[in-house]
């Protein structure tokens, strides 16, 4: 027998462990989102081999899962809808089945990044709705999370942010963000398997036109990141930098999660009955520790409507002033035209008429 690549082996081996922690049934439906790209492509090969050895460990023959592939076609380069069509093809040949292409327009505030990843997720969102996946995998790798904590420490943000990543909420799985994107193409290549390189994530790649009729657009911090900043990084502090920022990354979101579950806790005692808005008691909030008493803040403004990517630091400053730091001032605006006064010992949040659902945030803006 032909020993296995080592590669190969370690994508499937986190495949597998993903799998394992589903508690899959025979039948259910598991989704990879594939760009065409090596670290997606590895993972729809691991998953279509893994797929149909799910219940080795609990039958003598096993039971098979169904295995699906999803290409979100952004439309932002000219050629993308061939490039998707390829993608999709690479996914049938693997055995994945069905495939799907879903094109996109990639549209509203934030920047090209941010929409176009809005667009991607609300894409994959109805994908795994419609088929009934019970999980989305996503190709991010180690180095997509060093690369997250350095962007978000270079925006100055909080310990949320830092935490990068996670390897599992809602129904998406992230299982490559143990390994190294180098491991990806290795994959790829030991598996014969011909890769799509995007040019916007790649400095070294001349990339096509823009869309007939649109601006060239700049390079994207999160290339320059990953092209300049990293092996620059890796050159002067050595070899283990990527490894050791994701390591932070992962200590900081148990301290995020903690802190967040004593946030609403601290958001459910201190509401108070207040119609359509939101009341809360300012003794209570003015008691609790800082870090929570700014996250309780926060949650309640995202609770009112202001949108999570474009709550700030600054909002947040304004309601913890409005709690700790109170002179009489006026109203605190928040996006999406939510605003927050007090009065009577009550801190009051209004939402806006352009507030957004009050659901929570199923990521981070930066995922």
């Amino acid at each position: 027998m032909a020993r296995l690549d080592p590669a190969v082996a370690a994508v499937r081996a986190a495949v597998r462990a993903t799998l394992a922690s589903l508690a899959l049934r025979p039948g259910d439906l598991v989704l990879v989102a594939c760009s065409g790209g090596a670290d997606s492509l590895a993972l729809a090969a691991a998953l279509a081999h893994e797929a149909s050895r799910v219940g080795r460990s609990v039958r003598s023959r096993g039971f098979a899962v169904r295995a699906s592939a999803v290409v979100v076609d952004h439309g932002l380069q000219a050629g993308s809808s061939d490039v998707a069509d390829v993608a999709a093809a690479r996914c049938r040949a693997l055995g994945l089945d069905p495939v799907e292409v879903r094109r996109v327009a990639v549209t509203g505030a934030g920047g090209p990044e941010a929409a176009a990843r809005d667009a991607r997720y609300a894409a994959l969102d109805a994908a795994a709705a419609a088929s009934g996946a019970v999980a989305v995998l996503l190709g991010h790798t180690l180095d997509d999370q060093a690369e997250q904590v350095l962007l978000g420490l270079a925006r100055g943000s909080g310990a949320r942010s830092l935490a990068g990543m996670p390897a599992a909420r809602g129904v998406y799985r992230r299982p490559l963000l143990g390994l190294r994107r180098s491991q990806t193409r290795a994959a790829c290549h030991a598996l014969g398997l011909r890769w799509w390189d995007d040019p916007t994530n790649d400095l070294s790649v001349p990339g096509p036109p823009p869309v007939p009729g649109g601006a060239a657009a700049a390079t994207p911090l999160r290339t320059r990141v990953r092209h300049e900043v990293l092996p620059l990084l890796e050159e002067v502090l050595g070899p283990g930098t990527v490894e050791a920022l994701a390591r932070s990354a992962a200590h900081l979101r148990d301290d995020a999660d903690a802190l967040d579950a004593q946030a609403a806790a601290l958001l459910a005692a201190a509401r108070t009955d207040a119609g359509a808005g939101l009341a809360l008691d300012v003794g209570l909030l003015e008691a609790a520790p800082a870090a929570v008493r700014r996250r309780a803040l926060r949650a309640a403004a995202i609770a009112v409507g202001a949108p999570a990517r474009a709550l700030g630091t600054r909002h947040v400053d304004a309601l913890d002033a409005l709690v700790v730091g109170w002179r009489g001032q006026g109203s605190a605006g928040l996006p999406s035209g939510a605003s927050a006064a007090r009065a009577c010992g009550t801190l009051f949040l209004h939402r806006g008429p352009d507030a957004a659902p009050s659901t929570p945030p199923h990521r981070t803006p930066e995922e």
